[in-house]
């Protein structure tokens, strides 16, 4: 026999019982509250000891309601401190995890941490009214931590969603420096949306309201990494020619301005400029001047531990020997990224370098091969992919690689990497460049 559920707004039996005690001591305590003070208005007009034992009742009376009221502060005061603690303990926890995401230290263990616990930090966020300064940080770092999730799974809807609670949270308190953040964490979500005028016009928000120190210094290198992928979109977005080209110039200045000036020495800093100049380079086909900007990426990200960057400079090193037509050592530099980017439960990463295993094997004609690892990247993916459901066709299809077209429309800057192979004399060409 099935259990009979009551509806969700429904109250169960011992609420309502709870609900009609309460209301009963409610009514018992205003009626007492009465008849007691008229009793004593009555013995202020008696003499003798009837008077004093009025002025007694009265001063207990005063007594009882000051040590009532003394126990509700404590109570909201512990109340409070309780929040407080909660929201200190949530934060220590998603600081530590993140420094763990994509590291050699745990990688595996902090996605998963993520996976179960990021809507309990969003509900933390969003019930939050945070007013002293050290709940303001304990929320802030909250909110980081969370981004470099939403980043990592290029979720730009949940990182719009955090931006505006930031930024909330930035107003409430007069806090600048959130403010600036949010607009810039705002539009990080906006570029991924596909939406690069709504992004600049944050960019430019943050940069209206930002502060000083080191903290600013912080953010105006983050403003012109972020300005760098806008660019980098923006040649995705352009045909060849002068548009592109510009484009790319740009990109590559906001990135050199980004290394100078970055606020002191930052291991994860040089490793995400760095991958993203070597992407601008492969954009303008050198992929020699790529390969020596990976080298060095590589190097810094191993020094950190930081196994995401590790995968991610290999599979742009993948790319550019395909650009030099050494196909064995592209197929071995992404089969290590893909290796990589699976210890620590990277699947975009993941599905980007089955995706260029699988286009490989489209070209070379091992057809069940390519079915094999296309389909691995399918399911990997959080989001559709044009080239990867092109190079699907074609390997159930036929051995002949499909025509992609050389600028394919409606084609999102979301992921790190587009790029489609050379045919016979054609080579590679479209690249993008991700944050981290």
């Amino acid at each position: 026999m099935s259990e009979v559920q009551k509806k969700p707004d429904e109250p169960d039996e011992p609420s309502r019982t709870q609900e009609f005690s309460l209301a009963i001591g409610a009514v018992a305590s205003g009626l007492l509250t009465d008849l007691t003070s008229q009793l004593l208005n009555q013995s202020f007009n008696q003499r003798g000891i009837v008077q004093w034992v009025g002025y007694s009742v009265t001063a207990l009376l005063v007594l009882f309601s000051f040590l009532r009221v003394r126990s509700r502060t404590r109570r909201a005061r512990r109340r409070k401190l309780q929040a407080a603690s909660a929201l200190h303990a949530a934060a220590e926890d998603a600081e530590q995890w993140t420094i763990a995401l994509g590291s050699d230290a745990g990688g595996m263990a902090a996605a998963e941490w993520f996976t179960l616990n990021e809507d309990w930090l969003c509900e933390l966020l969003a019930t939050e009214k945070p007013q002293s300064a050290p709940a303001v940080e304990d929320f802030a770092r909250i909110c980081d931590a969370l981004e470099t999730w939403y980043v990592r799974q290029r979720d730009a809807d949940a990182l719009l969603h955090l931006s505006e609670l930031l930024s909330v949270a930035a107003e409430g308190g007069g806090h600048r420096a959130l403010a600036e953040l949010a607009a810039a964490r705002a539009a990080t979500a906006y570029r991924m949306l596909g939406d690069l005028e709504a992004a600049s016009t944050r960019l430019g928000i943050s940069t209206n309201i930002a502060t000083r120190g080191r903290t600013a210094a912080a953010l105006k290198m983050r403003r012109q990494v972020e300005r760098a992928l806008v660019h980098l979109a923006r040649a995705d977005q352009a045909p060849a020619g002068n548009d592109r080209d510009e484009a790319l110039l740009n990109a590559r200045d906001r990135l050199d301005d980004a290394r100078l000036t970055r606020p002191g020495p930052d291991l994860a800093a040089d490793v995400a400029i760095g991958i993203n100049l070597a992407a601008v380079q492969l954009y303008q086909h050198d992929a020699d001047g790529a390969l020596e900007q990976l080298r060095t990426a590589v190097a810094r990200a191993t020094a950190a531990g930081d196994v995401s960057g590790q995968a991610h400079a290999f599979e742009l090193m993948g790319v550019a020997a395909w650009m030099l037509r050494n196909t064995h050592e592209a197929l071995s530099r992404w089969e290590h990224a893909a290796h990589l980017y699976a210890e620590i439960d990277e699947r975009e990463g993941h599905a980007r370098c089955l995706q260029h295993l699988g286009s490989a094997a489209v070209v070379t004609g091992s057809l069940d091969r390519a079915l094999e690892l296309l389909e691995q990247s399918a399911l990997l993916r959080a989001t559709d992919s044009e080239i990867l459901t092109t190079y699907l066709d074609a390997a159930r299809r036929t051995a002949e690689l499909p025509a992609v077209a050389e600028d394919p429309p409606h084609r999102r800057p979301a992921t790190w990497l587009k790029r489609t192979f050379w045919r016979g004399e054609q080579a590679l060409r479209r690249f993008v460049g991700g944050l981290k």
